[in-house]
């Protein structure tokens, strides 16, 4: 037995004369809104507040992007507004500072600190800047 598999699943089917459902509904709420403003409001303020409420609404409902890959206008709208609603989480990262006899805190490059000489033995030496350049890592990478 043969089955047909549906083909053109990406396609919104046509539910309200030429408009999708969700075309319907960013139109008419986009509608709904221009009305309560213009009953609320001078007839001259209204003009002016419908305009950008007609537009929106226009763009939500028809607005495509021309490259199918890209997200479609509601989608970024929808992004945006969690975006701004959510909280935000900032990593701060502690620089090292040396205490300067003026008492300000100056930024220190822990590299460009030189290694003193300790003893006339080269191995003495080798060990003591291996030490302290690992410890010196080791407080970085943490």
């Amino acid at each position: 037995m043969r089955f047909q598999v549906p083909q053109f699943i990406e396609i919104e089917d046509k539910i309200i004369g030429q408009f999708t459902f969700k075309q319907f509904v960013y139109m008419g709420g986009g509608l709904g809104l221009s009305f309560v403003v213009y009953n609320f409001l001078n007839i001259y303020i209204a003009l002016i507040l419908i305009a950008p409420i007609l537009a929106f609404a226009g763009a939500l409902a028809f607005y495509k992007p021309y490259n199918p890959s890209q997200i479609p206008f509601s989608a970024l709208v929808e992004s945006a507004v969690r975006y701004i609603s959510n909280e935000k989480l900032y990593i701060w990262k502690k620089k090292d500072r040396l205490v300067t006899p003026s008492g300000t805190g100056e930024l220190v490059d822990t590299a460009m600190l030189s290694v003193p000489k300790l003893s006339d033995s080269k191995l003495k030496d080798l060990t003591w800047s291996l030490d302290i350049n690992n410890s010196l890592y080791s407080d970085k990478r943490h």
